[in-house]
């Protein structure tokens, strides 16, 4: 493999999940030994034994998957490594917290310097992550899928951030999955297959076609919700007035209602942090509300996930990590979590029955690079989303909820995913998807829902509607109302 990466240079590096990006990027990063071949730095060969050697050589990285301190502040994850001392030697808080805040301030983030990182939704999260690089003021910023849980709007910023490091001659190497992204920001890309760069091409005269058949060598076939408007059945996920407080006792969603009905994607749209976590939560009884109710196909449900489940309930969490899967543990293991007593026989685990089980799950939904006693951590992000979609549809349900289903997923997973959740729709579930994606949501929906400080602030058919009228609703600004802009209570309308 050889490539050249040129001062103020932005690179998209692309490719499926497991073709090998990431692993590039670690070994860039020092995270990983190489085997063979040389890297150099401003024309002088380098050896990272690890990240620190790497940061001191100028090089940073935003990792694709979080790896901050939840109990710490936004300041002290930020300066970690990196503190600035007092006369002492001691760490100087308040400078940490001005440095913090200049930085967030400088790059348009607004991100509250004392606040718990735990406390904050993904997309703020991942914010802090590539503030953490920008601090250390790296020469070369690499960038593994940093839009992944970001909104048009934040995602605009971001590039609008890249392109200012790009001109004051930093070099960035990004890595994504959303193709129109990687022709708006880049100016080359290189394209990885199979552990190898296969193509090395100028951003000039590309389409996303032609990339999207660099990368995968076979034909997609886009799930696509077009057509006549499909009648809707009866309702199998119902919430009625449903009131939350979020991690700081603010109130985090604020007497929503919504309906799903049988043979219907509905799609949950918005900015991250206006109550689409917390509503996931208390749908899958992970979080209990201060009123409302939830009813799944038509009858009320309380207690936490394993009584969720029992009602026909399949979660899909956003945080594949932390949430959806056990990182640790083999494949066979994370598929059989919420199937207890699947196979048991006579209070012993049938383990060969078992791995054979999980073996022809990882058959039926493709996940490639897997066997049943492989650890899920080692599973590229597409291969764990179809692992937690593998546990989840392997049982009889109604309604499914997935969070962010394609977030940093590759263009063929993606699509993979999305017939999944279009043929549970065709065979008459109930499916709610909730993304911060708005391809992804006018993709595969029937109908769109805005969520905005905690309500409901737009409910549309998606025909009946596009994205630049979407765009406003989550923005704030309400067609009902053009005089109400942000700043001002949402209203329901639809």
């Amino acid at each position: 493999m050889k490539g050249v990466l040129r001062p103020g240079e932005i690179l998209a590096l692309v490719g499926e999940n497991g073709a090998g990006k990431s692993t590039l990027m670690n070994i860039l990063y020092g995270l990983l030994p190489r085997d063979s071949g040389e890297i150099s730095i401003d024309g002088r060969l380098v050896q990272f034994s690890g990240a620190s050697e790497a940061i001191r050589a100028g090089v940073g990285m935003v990792p694709q998957h979080l790896k901050l301190g939840r109990s710490f502040s936004v300041a002290e994850n930020i300066v970690l490594g990196a503190e600035p001392v007092d006369a002492l030697g001691r760490l100087d808080r308040q400078a940490a917290r001005r440095e913090t805040s200049a930085i967030s301030h400088r790059f348009g983030f607004g991100l509250d310097p004392d606040v718990s990182v735990g406390s904050l939704p993904v997309g703020s999260q991942q914010k802090v992550e590539i503030l953490k690089a920008l601090y250390r003021e790296a020469r070369i910023l690499i960038l593994d899928e940093p839009t992944a849980v970001l909104t048009p709007i934040e995602t605009r910023a971001l590039f609008a951030t890249i392109r200012r490091l790009a001109e004051s001659g930093r070099s960035v190497i990004f890595i994504t999955h959303k193709l129109r992204e990687v022709l708006a920001v880049s100016d080359r890309i290189a394209v990885m297959r199979q552990g190898r760069v296969v193509a090395q091409i100028d951003n000039a005269g590309v389409d996303a076609g032609a990339l999207a058949a660099l990368m995968i060598e076979r034909d997609l076939a886009p799930a696509r919700n077009r057509g006549a408007p499909r009648p809707a059945g009866r309702s199998l996920l119902a919430v009625e007035g449903l009131c939350c407080l979020g991690e700081r006792g603010e109130t985090a969603i604020d007497g929503l209602s919504l309906q799903a009905r049988a043979g219907e994607i509905v799609g949950v749209a918005g900015v991250q942090g206006n109550g689409q976590d917390e509503l996931a939560q208390c749908i899958a009884g992970l979080r209990h509300p201060v009123r409302g109710m939830v009813a799944i196909d038509g009858q009320q449900v309380a207690g936490g996930p394993r009584e969720r489940r029992r009602a026909g309930l399949a979660y899909i969490p956003a945080d594949r990590q932390g949430l959806g899967l056990s990182l640790g543990s083999p494949l066979w293991e994370n598929m059989l979590a919420g199937h207890p007593g699947r196979f048991g026989k006579a209070g012993f685990l049938d383990l060969p029955a078992a791995r054979r089980w999980a073996a022809s799950l990882i058959q039926q939904h493709d996940i490639r690079g897997a066997d049943p006693d492989k650890p899920a951590g080692s599973l590229s992000g597409g291969n764990a989303q179809k692992v937690q979609l593998a546990r989840e549809l392997s049982r009889d349900v109604c309604v499914v909820v997935a969070e962010q289903p394609s977030q940093g997923v590759d263009v063929g997973a993606v699509e993979a995913i999305h017939r999944t959740l279009v043929a549970l729709r065709d065979e008459g579930r109930a499916v709610l998807v909730i993304s911060s994606d708005l391809d992804e949501i006018f993709a595969i929906c029937d109908r769109i829902l805005v969520m905005y400080r905690g309500r409901i602030a737009a409910d549309r058919r998606r025909e009946e509607t596009d994205i630049d009228e979407i765009g406003r609703f989550i923005g704030g600004v309400f067609a009902s109302h053009p005089e109400t802009q942000d700043g001002v209570e949402a209203t329901h309308v639809g």
